[in-house]
């Protein structure tokens, strides 16, 4: 009986962690398989002998951050549906999201596939030591980097899903007994692996290559989730004074067209890794001329960009051709995210502009488009070279079709095929140096220190000619306004708004605590104070929907194949889930 429940449990898993275990068991009565016999030169025993070796399977890591940010629904773009400043589309209602399914919204495979990249991290960091190294520089920092990309996914996880398993060795055996860690726990071990590490990462690398500055980066994020200002603000401002500096002047690819500016130029996908661009502290490279499985299309358009091209006429009938030449221009968005109207114009006024007149450049004109400026080009249409209108019948169908957007951010043509309209290929940021002026704002303002917090939103904002400000308009709310400014569509916003809530709950601020943050968190009230669209009227929206977001949602629910897969451990499932009753306190400390 036992076997049989073990051999439908590895039949319904995907957690990587396990796929060995299937392996196993399903040959565990030949004895000989078990030993080693490599049979091919590509065996770990013949390839993880040498640095060439390690390299590649770095190679294998950094590729593997291409997921958080390109493709369809990526992992990055989805974080901006549980947040203050937009909703998923085409699936806004959070409540059919369950440990059983993942409607479009990637949070169940996002699980399955970090295991998978925290498990090239650990075949590194535990094979390392099984060669005679001449140079230790060299084996430190191969293992340095691969720390630095298992703290980056842990990282995700504990802001994704709160505590889970910690997994710390390369598995090579069968293992069904797993269980849940405190997400304080992994926090702590990550920090401490970074601290190592970035003492051992280059200063500066080739594109794609994490560099000291990029272990900084990640330790004050780190830092800053474990309630250490002062080490947030040091390792903020190691980043700080190297050998980066704020984008100030044109530069690049359009610097000659007198019509842009250099916010436009500092997210053009080609200038990213431009020598001239001294902002870049760690970017990924995906080119059109790379070769087929090293190439994956942003898809920025289609992600942020609205449904327009489907707006119907007076006639009923959709009055922008398509396709046309108006997508070389503005290229063709999916709806995949719906902007809320915080962010198209609410978070653009102050005392004395609004959205409309704003001398920050990050909402100047030429830098977005307004469903005004757009015209029918139908040429049979009765609206013909008319700005297009919401003619729907029932106002639902314009909700993944009507919103203004950042056009600097989405435009990334790289041909003129129509599969590209979407976004094509093209390089993009993980972090910059606007991003860690924000974070070490953000530790200034945890110490109280809000004169040196405004200074640092300051050299931000004064790039963007935007008003700069004093300290007495330091707050949270500022901060998280200042980073969707500055950071839309390129953060991972639902996790830091995450780790602030943890932050507050942790410090009992404003009558948070760790003990109810599923039911009670800054994450969830400042959602549903400022994003609109989840007070929409029930069946308003597209297709009959409803928004719907729930205190519970600070967390995605552990999937469930993962907890019934794992037949001798316990894996917890987060609270307000199905499953959450039969939970017993996570492990507070890992066992290395």
């Amino acid at each position: 009986m036992r076997q049989d429940m073990e051999r439908l449990a590895i039949k319904n898993i995907k957690l990587f962690l396990l796929m060995i275990s299937i392996v196993l068991i399903q040959v565990s009565c030949n004895e000989k398989w078990l030993e080693p016999d490599p049979l091919s030169f590509f065996a770990p025993e013949n390839v993880y002998v040498d640095e060439a070796g390690f390299e590649s399977l770095l190679v294998t890591m950094r590729r593997s951050l291409k997921r958080e940010y390109y493709g369809f629904f990526n992992f990055s773009t989805a974080e901006f549906a549980p947040s203050d400043l937009g909703v998923a589309g085409y699936v806004p209602d959070f409540s059919i999201n369950t440990p059983t399914s993942s409607d479009r919204v990637p949070y169940g495979p996002m699980f399955d596939e970090v295991y998978g990249f925290i498990k090239n991290a650990n075949v590194l960091i535990s094979r390392i030591d099984g060669v005679t190294w001449d140079d230790e520089t060299v084996r430190n920092r191969l293992l340095a980097e691969a720390y630095w990309h298992r703290a980056y996914w842990y990282y995700r996880l504990t802001h994704s899903y709160g505590d889970v398993p910690y997994i710390g060795v390369e598995l090579t055996g069968a293992k069904l007994d797993f269980q849940t860690h405190s997400r304080w726990a992994i926090l702590e071990k990550i920090q401490s692996d970074l601290e190592w590490a970035v003492e051992w990462m280059p200063v500066t690398a080739a594109p794609r290559v994490p560099t000291k500055g990029a272990g900084n980066y990640l330790l004050t994020k780190i830092y800053l989730a474990n309630t250490e200002f002062d080490k947030a603000i040091e390792a903020a401002t190691r980043v700080i004074e190297g050998p980066y500096s704020l984008m100030e002047h044109r530069f690049g690819s359009m610097a000659n067209d007198p019509s842009r500016n250099v916010i436009w130029d500092l997210h053009r996908h080609e200038n990213i890794h431009n020598s001239q661009n001294t902002e870049t502290i760690l970017g990924l490279v995906d080119r059109w001329e790379a070769p087929d499985g090293a190439r994956v299309n942003q898809h920025l358009a289609a992600n942020f960009m609205p449904h327009y091209w489907d707006v119907p006429d007076q006639a009923g009938t959709r009055g922008i051709v398509y396709p046309s030449d108006m997508m070389d221009t503005l290229m063709r968005g999916q709806g995949i995210i719906t902007a809320s109207n915080f962010y198209q114009f609410k978070l653009w006024e102050d005392e004395t502009y609004n959205w409309q007149n704003t001398p920050d450049l990050r909402r100047a004109d030429i830098n977005w488009i307004e469903m005004s400026e757009i015209r029918y080009n139908r040429p049979e249409s009765p609206n013909l070279g008319e700005p297009i209108r919401q003619l729907w019948p029932n106002t639902s169908d314009t909700t993944i079709r009507w919103y203004s957007w950042p056009h600097y951010k989405t435009y990334n043509p790289s041909n003129q095929e129509e599969s590209t309209w979407g976004g094509g290929n093209g390089d993009s940021y993980v972090y910059r140096l606007a991003g860690i002026y924000l974070l070490r704002a953000e530790a200034y303002f945890w110490n109280n220190q809000l004169s040196q917090a405004a200074n640092d939103i300051n050299m931000v904002r004064a790039r963007s000619n935007a008003p700069l400000i004093t300290g007495g308009d330091v707050t949270i709310d500022y901060l998280f306004d200042e980073r969707a400014r500055e950071l839309y569509a390129e953060e991972t916003r639902h996790s830091e708004m995450v780790r602030v809530s943890n932050i507050m709950a942790k410090l009992n601020m404003n009558g948070y605590s760790l003990n109810n943050i599923s039911q009670s968190s800054w994450w969830f009230d400042r959602v549903m104070a400022y994003n609109d669209i989840y007070k929409t009227p029930q069946g308003t929206w597209w297709r009959s929907q409803t928004p719907r977001i729930q205190t519970h949602n600070i967390y995605w629910p552990i999937p469930q194949s993962v907890i019934t897969a794992n037949t001798m451990g316990k894996i917890n499932q987060n609270r307000g889930y199905q499953g959450s009753e039969g939970n017993v306190p996570p492990l507070e400390t890992i066992e290395e």
